[in-house]
């Protein structure tokens, strides 16, 4: 297969609207600016209780409310995406109860015991029960019983009009209770849908409270002359608004919104490049400290280096520039995670999206993260002085960056293995994209050496 595509061929449409995630967008920076002028809002209406900014965890949980309702209503009002022959719904079906019910009974089995066995790993795992993680867990099982009781309904209703409603969950189900018909392939399916679930579900809810409670203390009015204090709040409200709409894509995989789990990436290789960059494997690899890296890790790069805050302190017009230039790196890495709407999360195909910063490369995060990471942390800059520090870090950092390659390759075999259009927009990248055609040049360049 050729890797470009004549020069008038079309961009593929993306299977998610541009408008989803930027409704979601509104939502939350709107709930945030009601969290942050709450005090006001109370002394001119009197409301009781406390008037101070909505900052708790209570208050972050509720964002991902304001943030999925608004993307939800635009994806089933404007886009429609439930008509969808992807989502397997023929909404013309009445399958009656007595025909749907064995069958819903396994799934519900099959769910049940998936929720329970990930239960079991979260008891086991026991970073789990400190830090962040425990207001995690917490959430999780408060969230537990309604989920429960809720799938029932669902999943009875949604069996009516599923063309074929023996899907993952039924063959884990079938497997359990030793019936015929299932399938070892569909439960490896099944698990790695569930397990990406588990693990980064538990991971985006243990880190909301933090930033978005930094978000609506932050005050801007008295940071906006110091270009370094304003471009780590800026900092921050963009990766609050990665962190949101990213859970509600891990929150939302729902078939009616044509948002589900189509599959998990079949590789270890890509599994093993994901898990690396996450706690509590990262901080084996890259440490705990920093946007990633930290003292300690085997790849730790921020060694004696303070990063571009403490050199272009001095530098009014330099800190200025440097920092909006960060700023863009961060909102092209938000506006990256805004783009999926409700269908973000890593190691999964659920349909393929190619506006937005995917009409600049295959992996606008993945880009805009890294050289973040090179002009943020000044890896080759150290207040050691130390040759040694100067060379680990660079070298390290080049590894972390050599990792995130490693991602994107991974992910790449896996959805060009699983859907035409994908193979035709990573086609039409090699070809129009201008960042990944510079980087294919490159590349080229260096393949004639």
């Amino acid at each position: 297969m050729s890797d470009t595509v004549p020069d008038s061929a079309p961009r593929p449409a993306s299977d998610v609207s541009a408008g989803v995630g930027f409704a979601g967008l509104a939502g939350l920076l709107g709930w945030i600016a009601f969290c942050r002028s709450y005090p006001a809002l109370a002394d001119q209406f009197g409301w009781a209780g406390p008037h101070q900014p909505l900052s708790g965890p209570l208050a972050a949980l509720s964002a991902l409310l304001f943030s999925s309702l608004p993307m939800i209503a635009w994806s089933l009002l404007v886009d429609k995406v439930h008509r969808r022959p992807s989502t397997g719904i023929d909404w013309a079906l009445a399958r009656p109860m007595p025909q749907r019910l064995p069958v819903s009974l396994v799934k519900l089995v099959g769910l049940w015991a998936t929720w329970a066995i990930i239960a079991g790993l979260y008891c086991l795992a026991r970073w789990y029960w400190n830090g962040n993680y425990l207001f995690a867990i917490e959430v999780l099982a408060t969230a537990l019983v309604p989920l429960v009781a809720l799938s029932i309904p669902y999943v009875l209703w949604l069996d009516g009009k599923l063309t074929e409603p023996r899907d993952h969950a039924w063959h884990f189900g079938a497997f359990l209770l030793r019936r015929d018909g299932w399938h070892g392939e569909e439960i490896k399916r099944h698990w790695r849908a569930w397990i990406i679930k588990g693990f980064f579900t538990a991971f985006m809810i243990s880190i909301l409270p933090h930033g978005f409670a930094a978000v609506v203390n932050a005050d801007f009015a008295a940071i906006a002359d110091d270009p370094i204090r304003l471009g780590l709040a800026l900092f921050e409200l963009l990766f609050v608004i990665d962190v949101q709409i990213g859970t509600v894509g891990y929150l939302l995989t729902l078939r009616p919104l044509d948002a589900h789990i189509r599959s998990g990436n079949p590789f270890l290789a890509g599994w093993v490049a994901a898990l690396m960059c996450y706690p509590p494997f990262v901080f084996a690899f890259m440490g705990g400290q920093g946007a990633l890296g930290g003292q300690y890790g085997v790849l730790a790069y921020e060694v004696n280096a303070p990063g571009w805050g403490h050199w272009l302190a001095g530098i009014p017009a330099l800190a200025w520039a440097w920092m909006i230039v960060l700023v863009v790196l961060t909102a092209i890495y938000a506006w990256a995670t805004v783009a999926f709407g409700i269908r973000f999360s890593n190691l999964t195909y659920r349909g393929v999206i190619t506006n937005g910063p995917y009409r600049l490369t295959r992996h606008p995060a993945y880009v805009s993260k890294n050289l973040f990471w090179w002009l943020s942390v000044l890896p080759f800059l150290t207040t050691s002085g130390s040759i040694v520090d100067i060379v680990r870090n660079t070298v390290f950092l080049g590894c972390v960056s050599g990792i995130y390659y490693w991602r994107a390759r991974t992910e790449e075999a896996h959805l060009l293995g699983e859907d035409a259009k994908y193979r035709a927009y990573h086609a039409w990248a090699a070809s129009h994209a201008p960042i990944t055609r510079a980087l294919g040049s490159v590349a080229a360049l260096l393949q004639r050496w």
